[in-house]
């Protein structure tokens, strides 16, 4: 355990921002699968509802820094490459 007092701050505030990061990439991660589990389906009207729902996820996480902005670019071609593919 840390001794200096800015030390033990930096512990504490990374636990914080841990968390948050955590929390974002799991809802990220919720949204992606409702997408994928629309395509498994080929349900087109569920997909492309998923899919619009998934990219305002991502952004918010790319803009929060959670991700890499190539990250969620990556993420969201994936996604729509999919979507496309089943339309």
């Amino acid at each position: 355990m840390a001794n200096i007092k800015s030390a033990k701050k930096r512990i504490l505030v990374t636990e914080t921002k841990t968390a948050r990061n955590k929390a974002i990439k799991s809802k990220v991660k919720t949204y992606v699968k409702k997408v994928e589990t629309a395509v498994e389906k080929k349900d087109v009207e569920t997909a492309k509802v998923a899919l619009k729902e998934a990219i305002s996820v991502i952004n918010k996480a790319g803009s929060k820094g959670v991700y890499h902005k190539n990250t969620c670019a990556r993420k969201i071609s994936r996604l729509t490459k999919a979507v496309n593919e089943i339309a």
